[in-house]
C-alpha cells in the first residue's frame, strides 16, 4: 500500500513538472571547409553558444555547401531556412550594398592591423547598418587572409597574367582587377571551382592560402605567387527577425559567445594561412613564388588604378574616408 501511494505521488509530481523546453534550433550554414579559419570559428561559435546557454540554444553548423551554395545562401537567409551565414564580403553588393565592395580593392589594407581599423571602426558599423533594411543583422567580421594568385604557369609578375581565365567571387571590383592584369574573370561558384581547375575550364584563382590548400586547389595548380593584393574576409550575418524574436537575456548571450568566437577566428587567421601555404609548399604539387618587395610594387603599380575606376560604384567618400584611417598615400 505504501509502496503505491509513493508511486501516485511520484506520477503526480513528474505530470505537475514543467515540460523541459525544446532547445532553439540555429542553423549556420557556409562553404568552406571545418579546418579553415572560418569553419573553426563556426565551431568554435557552436560550443561557446551551447555552453553558456546550457543547452537552451543547439547549432548545427553546416560546412562544406552542404546545405547551399554561396548563390543560394543569402536567398535562404531572408527567408529563414537557415539563421546564420558568414558570407564573403563581396557577395553583399548583388543585395544592392555595393558599398562592401570595399574590400575587394585590391591593395587597399598593407596589414591585418590596417584592417581592423576598418572592420572594428566607424566605416564597419556603418557598413554593417546598411544590412538592417534587407532583413539581416551584422553580428561581427571574421577574417580569412590575404590573397595568393594560382594558376598552370609561372606568374610572378603582373603582365603573366594576360589572357588567362581567372575565376573570381561575383563582383565588379574583382571582375575590373583581373582586367587590368590582362585575364579573362570567370564568375563561379566556389563548391565547383576545384573541378573546374582540374578540367581547364579555368585556369587558376585567387584564394588565401587557407582556401587553397583545403580545397586542395594545390594539386590541380602548378604555381602559387605570394601577391597578397587582396583581402578575403566575412560578415557574420544573421536573420533578423529570427534574431530580433529571441528573448533578450539570450540574444546577450549570443552577442558575448559571437565576440569572443571573433576574437578566436582573427587570432588564427594568419597562423592558419601561414600554416597552410607552408603544407602546399611540402606537398610539391605546387611551386611557391615568392615574390620579392619589388615584384610586389610592380603588381600594386598595375592594380591601385582600380581604386579611382571604382569611385563611383563604391563612393569617393568612402574609399578617401579608409586612406584616413589607415593613413593610405596615393
Amino acid at each position: 500500500m505504501k509502496m503505491k501511494f509513493l508511486l501516485i505521488v511520484t506520477l503526480v509530481l513528474a505530470l505537475a513538472a514543467p515540460a523541459m523546453a525544446e532547445p532553439i534550433i540555429i542553423k549556420f550554414s557556409h562553404v568552406v571547409a571545418d579546418d579553415t579559419p572560418k569553419g573553426l570559428a563556426a565551431k568554435k561559435f557552436k560550443q561557446l553558444a551551447e555552453e553558456r546557454t546550457k543547452g537552451a540554444v543547439k547549432i548545427e553548423v553546416y560546412p562544406n555547401s552542404q546545405l547551399y551554395k554561396d548563390k543560394e545562401e543569402m536567398e535562404a537567409l531572408q527567408l529563414g531556412a537557415v539563421q546564420i551565414l558568414a558570407p564573403s564580403l563581396a557577395k553583399f553588393a548583388p543585395l544592392g550594398v555595393k558599398e562592401f565592395e570595399l574590400f575587394d580593392l585590391p591593395y587597399i589594407f598593407d596589414s591585418y592591423e590596417d584592417l581592423h581599423k576598418v572592420t572594428e571602426g566607424p566605416v564597419g558599423k556603418k557598413l554593417m547598418a546598411k544590412l538592417e533594411p534587407k532583413g539581416i543583422r551584422g553580428l561581427a567580421y571574421w577574417d580569412n587572409g590575404f590573397k595568393v594568385m594560382s594558376a598552370n604557369k609561372e606568374i610572378r609578375k603582373p603582365e603573366q597574367m594576360k589572357g588567362l581565365k581567372v575565376r573570381i567571387q561575383s563582383s565588379k571590383i574583382l571582375d575590373a582587377q583581373m582586367r587590368k592584369l590582362g585575364a579573362i574573370p570567370q564568375v563561379m561558384a566556389f563548391s565547383e571551382v576545384y573541378q573546374a581547375l582540374q578540367t581547364g575550364v579555368v585556369d587558376g584563382t585567387e584564394n588565401p592560402p587557407s582556401n587553397l590548400y583545403t580545397q586542395k586547389m594545390h594539386e590541380v595548380q602548378k604555381f602559387v605567387a605570394t601577391t597578397n593584393h587582396g583581402y578575403l574576409g566575412y560578415a557574420v550575418i544573421v536573420n533578423k527577425k529570427f534574431w530580433d524574436g529571441l528573448p533578450a537575456d539570450l540574444r546577450i548571450t549570443l552577442d558575448g559567445a559571437m565576440a569572443e568566437a571573433t576574437k578566436y577566428a582573427n587570432d588564427i587567421a594568419k597562423q592558419k594561412n601561414d600554416e597552410d601555404l607552408a603544407s602546399v609548399k611540402a606537398s610539391g604539387k605546387s611551386q611557391i613564388l615568392e615574390l620579392t618587395p619589388p615584384e610586389r610594387a610592380a603588381w600594386k603599380a598595375v592594380l591601385m588604378p582600380v581604386h579611382t575606376e571604382m569611385e563611383d560604384r563604391i563612393g569617393k567618400a568612402l574609399i578617401q574616408e579608409v586612406y584616413e584611417c589607415c593613413a593610405i598615400k596615393m
